[in-house]
This record gives structure tokens, sequence and C-alpha cells, in this order.
């Protein structure tokens, strides 16, 4: 039998047993040893960019504080110090809070610079050069498919547009991908996990390693079990948030496991202790030995879904506001004092009283322990939900034996989450602990971190305030000519279905050279129930009354149709029920207002005179429960009753999956409530 599947058994009855010590007073003592051996190799810790344009906002933000923000996250021995950065492979379409670009939008089409994930992806190689940097979509464009929803069916066609993605990186970027996934949270396919590993090494790719299937632990592991092709080319098994715990079918396929996508939750205190949980007891009750958020920062809009999940939270470029929120001190807790390729020891578990420990080796000498005690606080706040336990305070002795029985001193860092008072403590250094006889004590209280180590290269990083926290301007112009190469998309606009990209129209001589195009013709294979309409976002959601005008060109003659909005009351994934008030000019002449972006609740409609391949101003001014709209300077209709909803985004789209140009967009707020959602 697997000696994983044993240590899990046993793992499980010493936990119960546990669980019966737990009134007792006196001071328990934890053997730290390597004297029978070490458990698995420690891979890493990281952050998830993407799952739905999570880092959206990032880039917008102006110097000195964007790399602040990096550093933070990535910077070895200042803040989080990430040994792993995921990324979406952008698939055109909505995968939670927006759509991240493909790099080849039609199958003659390839662009490596569209997005920000090459950006993203360079600046945390900058920082860490060691990084290490993974791939997975969760979308794919419609022509991949070949009209169907399921990449599936043309497998060739699939692994040759996800292997193009890891060239273009080493190529244009510079940029070595390490691992490969499947296809987000979604079914996997055997005959295609092999034609990737073999078109993998037929391109010269041989190093990068594929991750399966990035969903549950079931079915790929037993499939792993029954077809010994397919789990000679799967080199890790990846769950989404697998509770801290395994199954064991995963054990017996001696697979490296890993939480290929892991936390998603808000990033208050209660977020940050739930962390400190996952990132101990994925190993001691999983044998997880890499652990990935989602998401990474939350750089995008907030009252989008999933609002602050991230490590940290940078949502303001306009102020230049970022925040460094509990989790990424919980991560360095960690991530400062190990590195991937240092080693569990087998002498891991859970306390008495409740809470945990990890240790860990280079082999070299060095050892890091990381102690929790997070308590009923953090049980809901993951997908699916850690279990409760009480934690109560004690005393916790730990006795290093083998090559560790030396060790005379240890750096102690600890995090106190302090519920009951107002006034948290993180990753503050304390002094050394003395060890006598290979022994030393702490005296553990409920909701605290603690690392104690050889370790002596670990730091708080600080940087000067940011900027104060400010709401989205009120009044915002952008005519599109500044065009911030080689991002494509224009500063602020989130899209939400569709993608939105600088366009430089060479056959317009007049004013419109410089434009913002919706690109896509095709509905992507989507990850979620995209729109039937495109739209992007943009602004503060608390508008209420509002003016939005922008020039528009509709280049399809047969469907053309674009509309600007305001008060859209929903994005991300359920941006197909998204409300406010829809002013649609359309190829054919007419126009109508609507009060969802399906088109269905008609508020008012009627002639317009519009056309494709011309360019028409388009206004809506919301004041109150009134509505009005002009064409061309003229009113094309006035004082249209809206009940609701009462705030929200502005916005700019299209009719369907069209070709459509956007130029001098403004908006304007005439009045501006405080924020009121969490």
């Amino acid at each position: 039998m697997d000696d994983r599947v044993v240590a899990y058994k046993i793992r499980v009855f010493l936990f119960i047993f546990s669980c019966l010590l737990l009134d007792s007073s006196f001071s328990q003592t934890y053997l730290l040893n390597d004297t029978e051996g070490l458990g698995q190799v420690f891979d890493g810790i990281g952050g998830l960019s993407g799952g739905g344009a999570t880092t959206r906002l990032l880039i917008n933000y102006a110097e000195p504080y964007r790399s602040q923000i990096l550093d933070y996250l990535f910077r070895p021995n200042f803040g989080a110090s990430l040994h792993i950065l995921k990324v979406e492979i952008g698939g055109d379409a909505q995968s939670t809070d927006g759509t991240e670009p493909s790099h080849m939008h039609y199958e003659d089409d390839e662009n490596y610079y569209r997005g920000y994930e090459w950006w993203l992806m360079k600046e945390a190689k900058k920082r860490n050069p060691n990084i290490t940097l993974i791939g997975l979509p969760w979308a794919f464009p419609g022509w991949v498919g070949r009209g169907k929803q399921w990449p599936y069916d043309f497998p060739d066609v699939t692994v040759e547009y996800v292997v193009k993605w890891i060239l273009g990186a080493k190529q244009v970027h510079d940029l070595n991908i390490d691992y490969v996934g499947i296809w987000n949270e979604r079914n996997f396919d055997s005959k295609y996990i092999k034609l990737l590993r073999y078109t993998l090494d037929k391109s010269g790719l041989e190093s990068v390693r594929i991750i399966a299937n990035d969903n549950l632990w079931q079915p790929i592991s037993h499939a792993l079990l029954l077809d010994p092709e397919l789990s000679s080319v799967v080199d890790v098994i990846g769950a989404h948030y697998p509770g801290t715990n395994t199954v064991e079918d995963a054990l017996k396929t001696r697979k490296t496991l890993w939480a290929s996508e892991d936390y998603s939750t808000f990033n208050n205190e209660v977020g940050g202790g739930c962390w400190a949980r996952i990132l101990n007891q994925n190993y001691i009750n999983g044998f997880m030995t890499a652990t990935i958020s989602w998401n990474l920062i939350a750089s995008y809009y907030e009252a989008l879904p999933f609002g602050r999940d991230g490590l940290m939270t940078a949502d303001e470029p306009w102020s230049g506001n970022y925040v460094v929120e509990s989790p990424i001190w919980v991560t360095a807790h960690t991530s400062q004092f190990t590195q991937p390729g240092w080693t569990y020891l087998k002498t891991v578990g859970h306390l008495a009283k409740g809470g945990s420990y990890v240790a860990l080796t280079d082999g070299k000498g060095n050892l890091t322990v990381i102690i929790e005690t997070m308590s009923h606080n953090h049980s809901l706040c993951i997908r699916p939900p850690l279990p409760p336990y009480s934690v109560s305070s004690q005393n916790a002795t730990f006795q290093l034996e083998g090559s560790f029985s030396s060790i005379k001193e240890l750096q102690l860092w600890r995090t106190q989450f302090n519920f009951k008072t107002t006034k948290p403590t993180f990753f503050q250094r304390l002094s050394p602990v003395k060890l006598k006889n290979g022994k030393f004590t702490l005296s553990l209280s409920e909701d605290e971190l603690y690392t104690v180590t050889t370790m002596t290269t670990g730091q708080k990083g600080n940087y000067p305030d940011p900027p104060a926290s400010s709401p989205f301007p009120k009044d915002y112009k952008d005519d599109f000519t500044v065009q911030e190469s080689p991002f494509s998309e224009a500063p602020y606009f989130a899209d939400q279905t569709g993608v939105f990209e600088y366009y430089t129209n060479l056959t317009d001589s007049g004013p419109h050279v410089f434009t913002l195009r919706q690109v896509l013709t095709t509905r992507p294979i989507t990850w979620v129930a995209d729109a039937d309409q495109t739209i992007s976002i943009i602004g503060d959601y608390t508008w209420q009354d509002v003016h939005v005008e922008c020039d528009v060109f509709m280049e399809s003659r047969k469907i053309g149709g674009v509309f600007i909005a305001a008060r859209v009351d929903q994005g991300g994934a359920t941006i197909r029920r998204a409300q406010g008030i829809f002013f649609w000019v359309f190829a054919d002449g007419t126009y109508k207002v609507t009060n969802d972006i399906a088109g269905l609740m008609i508020l008012a409609e009627g002639h317009s005179g519009t056309q494709a391949g011309e360019w028409h101003t388009l206004s809506l001014t919301v004041k109150g429960q009134l509505a009005s709209g002009k064409l061309n300077g003229y009113q094309l209709w006035k004082n249209v009753m809206v009940l609701t909803p009462k705030n929200g985004w502005a916005a700019i789209g299209t009719r369907s999956f069209e070709l459509a140009q956007f130029d001098n967009f403004a908006v304007k707020a005439t009045l501006l409530e405080t924020r009121t959602f969490n």
C-alpha cells in the first residue's frame, strides 16, 4: 500500500484521537524528526490571475504604485513572495468577472500582445526569476470548436491552439511556461491529453508538464489508475477547493497532488485566517504540495462577483489607492522561509486543542515550522467550507531530533488576528526562541499564526501609504488616441462579453482614426453563460444620475446594432441578466430603449435613420426615474420612465457578436452616492 495512503489513515485516526484531548490541561509535545525519512517535496504557494479578468485594473495603475503592488505579490522576502503564478489562457469569453482576449481570435490570426497576462508574467519573472508559470484555458474562441461548444471534437485543433500560446510566450516574451492545464473545471478527454503531450514534445516543449484536470479529484484519479498511458503523461493532479482533503484513488496514483485553485474568500481577517488553515492543512490532511489562490489580486470592480477575493486589493487605478490585506502576510509566513524543493517532514499534524503545524527542511540543516490556531471563525470561508472545530489556548512543546537536534536558536514571527479586539498584528518579528535540550515551547492562543525558523531572510516589506481611496471620476472622457502599447484594452473598460480592443482605422481620414473596436464575430466556446450581446462596463457601480455619450460606428449592414447604457446592475457570470437603461440604434434605421441587455423589456422605440458605415453620436441622460436620449445632437426620445435599477455602471456594446467601433466616450455623474456594498 502506498505510504501516503497509510499515513493518511494514521492522520485521520490521530486527529480523531486528538479531539478527545481538547479539555486536557497539560502541554502536548510534538516531535520534529527526520530520522525515519521525509515526506513530500514542497512545490510552492501561488496566485491565479484569470478565471475572469481578475487582474484587469492593475495595469492601469500609474507608477510607482503599480510596481509597489507587484513587489508585495512577487518580490522575494518582501510580501507574499509567491512561488507560482498561474494565468488564464484568454479565450474571448466570460469566465467569472470578465473576458480575457485570446491570442487567436480567428484561425488565421495570432497576436501575443493582447491582454495583460504576458505583461504580468514578465513582471513576476523580473522579481523572482525562479517563479513557476502555469497556463490554463477557461474558454476557447468559437473557431476552435468548428461551431460547437466542445473543444474536444477536434482535439488536434485545440492542442495546436494551446501549444501556440506556449510557443508565443517563449518566442515573443522569453517566458518558459512550466505547466499547462486542460480545461478549467470541465470534463477532460483522455485522447486530448495524450495528444497534448505528444505535440508538446514534438514542438520542443518537453519540459512543459501537464496538470489534469483542474476540477475535482474524481474521475481523473480513477482514470489514471485504469489507463497507464494516460498516467504516463499527467504529471500533477490538480483539484479545486478540496476542503483540505483528498481521496484514496488520488493517493494510489502516486502523482503529485495540488490544490490548483483554492481560497476564493473575501480578503478581510476572516479570509486571512481561512488561508492560514488551508496552507497548513492541505498538506496535513490531503498531501497537497502546492496551493494556488483564486485570485491573485482583487483588481476588478468590487461590485462584480467575488469582489475582494484576492490576496490583496488594487481596484482604484484612478486614485492609486491599494490595500495590502491579511492574506499577503499569511502567505509570507510560509513563502518567505521555504522554497520549492524543500521537503515536508513526516512529523506534521494537528494540535491537541485545535490548530495544526507543518515543518519543512531544505536538506541542508535549515528548518521552518508553521503553526496555526485558526478557529471556527474560518469554517465557512471556501467552497466547499472547511469543517468547523473549536480551538483553545494551549502550550505546545516541540522536540527537535535527528539532524535538527543541535539547533540552539530559531527566529520567530507571529500574526494575531485578535477578533475580540480591534488591533490585529500581522507578520511581526519577535525575539528569537532559545532551545534547551532540543526543545522549545510556545503559548498559543486562538486565531494565531507562527513561523519558527532557522532562516533569517524574512522581512515585512513596506512602502509609504498609497494615495487615499476615492471614487471613479465623476467626469471621465477617452478618445482612444493614447493607446497603451502593448496593452490592447482602454483604461478602466472591463469587457463582460466580447472583446473591445484599440483599433487604428486606416480607412478613416477624418477624426476617427483611433477607436475602440468590438472584434468578435463568432460566439466563443463559453465557460459560463455569456450574454448574446457584447458589453464592456466602466465607472462606479453606485452611479445613479449620469450622462453617457459616445460616437458609434456599425460595420455590419445586415444585423448591425450598438448601444450605450447607464445603471448596468449585473456583470460577470450573471451578465445575461443585466438590467439598466440601454439606448440602442440599428443599421435598419430604427432605435429602441430597453430596461435589459437582452432587449426584451422595451421602454421606447421608433425610427432613427441610422445605418451602418456611418458615424453617429449617441447621448443618454438619466436623472431620477426619467431618461432621455439624443442622436447626433437631436432629441430622439425624452422622459422615459425608469423605475429600476437605481444604480450601476456605464457601458457600451453591440447587438450581437459583430464588428463595431466606438470613439469619444464620455460619462458624467451628476450624483454619486457613497459606496454601500461589501
